[in-house]
């Protein structure tokens, strides 16, 4: 059960936008589908998301999102939630929305800042998670450069997957699949794997992991290699997920002290 936080937004700050595609540019123009209960928040939101180039179909509750995909009459290329909504909360509906099969990207708009709600949200299977109080153009450039990715990596031409043995990586829209079936990784887990299977049968440090959840020297953790508690943990939840697809897996290989790697020995 999750638990309930109050929510805190703060003012959603002006905005003077340095690029607005033209509105007539339909090839340039996003779809987004929008829920949010706030009504005077939503309506502002889509109508300034409308003059950085996108098309907005917004909803006040998740149960109309619902609906409009069972009816097959939303033709949308990616969800922007917020948590707390009237019927069923945004955490809760982007299940309902994979078990339908709806399958585009998500992203939650949110004033739920607490970093536990993040790591919900993208244990989920959430690709962002965006503080309202950002703003509209943080939101926008953010919106742009999942759906660009997404459409790079389903070009023919684009030759960014990656295969190595039952491990199928999409790097344009980071998601990780074993066996064909999505593991739902987090962005961070994700990179994780990336940066072992593209270094296979090679051991990776303990500090190079680190670098790659968050930026090179980073330092977070107790004592000089605190930083190994949350790379040990990261990478066991990175196993747990293979292994509720597949309970045998055994990629993902320790060197005590140094580091990983993935391949059996």
């Amino acid at each position: 059960m999750t638990t309930q936080l109050k929510e805190t937004v703060s003012a959603w700050p002006s905005s003077n936008p340095v690029f607005k595609p033209n509105a007539n540019d339909a090839e340039k123009r996003i779809r987004v589908a929008f829920v949010e209960d706030d009504d005077d928040f939503r309506e502002a939101v889509s109508s300034e998301l409308g003059d950085y180039g996108f098309d907005v179909t917004s909803f006040p509750d998740g149960a109309q999102l619902i609906e409009a995909f069972d009816k097959g009459s939303l033709d949308s290329e990616i969800i922007v939630l917020d948590w707390s909504l009237p019927s069923v909360t945004g955490i809760d509906l982007l299940p309902k929305l994979r078990r339908m099969g709806v399958v585009l990207p998500v992203v939650f708009l949110t004033g739920r800042t607490q970093p536990a709600y993040e790591k919900l949200a993208l244990d989920r299977g959430a690709l962002d998670f965006v503080d309202k109080s950002r703003g509209v153009p943080i939101l926008a450039q953010r919106l742009r450069i999942i759906i660009d990715s997404a459409k790079k990596s389903a070009d023919p031409e684009f030759e960014g997957n990656f295969h190595c043995g039952r491990l199928m990586l999409k790097p344009g829209i980071s998601r990780a699949y074993w066996d064909d079936t999505d593991i739902n990784l987090t962005l961070t887990e994700f990179k994780i794997v990336h940066l072992l299977a593209s270094s296979i049968g090679t051991y990776v440090t303990y500090r190079a992991v680190y670098d790659c959840m968050h930026y090179v020297g980073f330092i977070a953790g107790s004592g000089e290699n605190g930083y190994r508690t949350n790379v040990r943990s990261c990478i066991k939840r990175i196993r747990n997920k293979f292994r509720a697809v597949d309970p045998e897996f055994a990629e993902i290989d320790n060197y005590q002290s140094f580091g990983y790697r993935w391949g059996k020995t």
